[in-house]
């Protein structure tokens, strides 16, 4: 298994740097389920924040991003289950992804609920206004 920084996953979702591009295209290709690339949590939140505000990529592309990423089977991502139920809660409730993951992850450490001052992320069911 190879780790990937959240740099090498956006070069290979917006394919923006030619060279780099290519190399993290490459290195997509070349793994497998026997050998996946792993995703941790830091690098998957670092790659939507980075598509979201330096490339203003809607929600739901980013949305749909992730999704790519969680059904590719040469691909461990931490947390997969969370990541997948904050993916549903995000296309239903129209909240960012970093929000509803938050909002899954403390559900699932046993959190009652998860505060915030966010007025859209309140949306979820998990989510209260402070």
């Amino acid at each position: 298994m190879i780790g990937l920084d959240a740099n090498v996953l956006i070069r290979f979702l917006v394919d923006d740097e030619p060279e780099q591009a290519a190399r993290a295209r490459q290195l997509m290709v070349s793994l497998t389920s026997e050998n996946p690339g792993y995703v941790s949590l830091i690098s998957l939140i670092e790659t939507l924040w980075v598509l979201k505000h330096h490339y203003h990529s809607p929600r739901e592309a980013v949305v749909d991003a992730v999704d790519s990423l969680l059904d590719a089977a040469s691909l461990k991502i931490q947390c997969s289950d969370e990541v997948r139920a904050a993916v549903v809660l995000s296309r239903r409730h129209g909240v960012d992804l970093p929000d509803c993951l938050v909002a899954m992850l403390g559900a699932g450490a046993g959190c009652d609920h998860t505060v915030t001052f966010d007025r859209r992320a309140v949306r979820l069911p998990d989510m209260r206004q402070l």
